[in-house]
């Protein structure tokens, strides 16, 4: 049996979660697919399945291995319908990442949608506030913020946001609106780790970067909880401008020391560059893109 039948008959096996079900899909005896799969085990020298007498399961490596069956399969597919000239529908499981605010808030609804218009696409998303790699993590697309390194990957830009300091009218009124970056000595500080764990926040005085030392009475791993303490008027925090778009124009928070705010960061919808795209992640960037683009909070 052919390389590319082992892993056909693999993929299945994954997909139906057993050998017998496996070989019905595939019109083949049970042995054969047996035989496949323990091929394609010996050939590349490690175990893809765990075979009990009631069940059928993925190891750790036939688990990252079946994503790049399942992307070859998609792929081949792709190729065969634009040699005869028809147009390739996007299909298969898209993988996507982003950072994790922004993938509740932004990605979500955006994936919602593509995926009502593309019944044949699936996908898996995984939102982390840390840098994925795009081939060792098995993902298609990402979206990143913030400048890039040089790298092979393909980037189109999507927007921009900006590094805000905040708090609630209620508070400022109280403790006073800070008019320099250094002022936030004497205020009530809550950081978030997510975005940074250095003790200092940085700004721009007349055109120079300005580094000011920070002492925060609650440090928080997670964005939502430092805007949220915000939120409650307990004290100052800083975030994204996205993180608290809703917020600031709902008037429950207002940004503070503006004047001094960094250079807005870049959105990047990045996807690694190759010599034929498949058109479910060519449809899908175009689709993210043209929606980051025309978002007011975004820009």
């Amino acid at each position: 049996m052919d390389r590319f039948r082992e892993i056909q008959v693999f993929a299945s096996v994954a997909e139906q979660g057993g050998f017998a079900a496996a070989a019905r899909a595939l019109a083949m005896s049970p042995p054969a697919v047996t035989r496949a799969v323990s091929a394609l085990e010996e050939r590349i020298g490690t175990r893809l399945l765990v075979r009990t007498t009631r069940s059928v399961r993925l190891t750790e490596s036939g688990a990252r291995f079946v994503q790049d069956c399942r992307r070859i399969l998609d792929e081949l597919a792709e190729a065969e319908e634009a040699a005869v000239g028809s147009h390739a529908a996007p299909r298969g499981e898209l993988r996507v990442t982003a950072p994790a605010l922004f993938g509740r808030l932004f990605v979500t609804p955006i994936l919602g949608d593509f995926l009502d218009r593309y019944p044949a696409v699936t996908c898996q998303a995984m939102f982390v506030d840390r840098i994925v790699n795009l081939i060792d993590e098995g993902q298609d697309i990402a979206i990143r913020i913030g400048n890039l390194p040089d790298s092979s990957l393909t980037a189109i830009r999507a927007g921009t946001v900006r590094r805000v300091v905040f708090a609630t009218p209620s508070y400022l009124k109280e403790h006073g609106v800070p008019r320099h970056p250094r002022d936030l000595a004497h205020h009530r500080l809550v950081q978030s780790l997510a975005i940074d764990s250095a003790r200092e926040w940085s700004f721009l005085a007349d055109g120079s970067p300005l580094s000011v030392k920070i002492d925060p009475r609650l440090r928080v791993n997670t964005n939502d909880a430092a805007i949220g303490l915000a939120v409650q008027g307990w004290g100052v925090s800083q975030a994204l401008s996205y993180q608290v778009a809703h917020d600031l124009a709902a008037g429950r928070l207002q940004t503070i020391l503006g004047e001094y705010e960094l250079p807005p960061l870049p959105i990047h919808v990045v996807h690694q560059e190759g010599r034929m795209v498949s058109s479910k992640v060519r449809a899908f960037v175009d689709f993210m893109v043209e929606r980051l683009r025309a978002d007011r909070s975004l820009n």
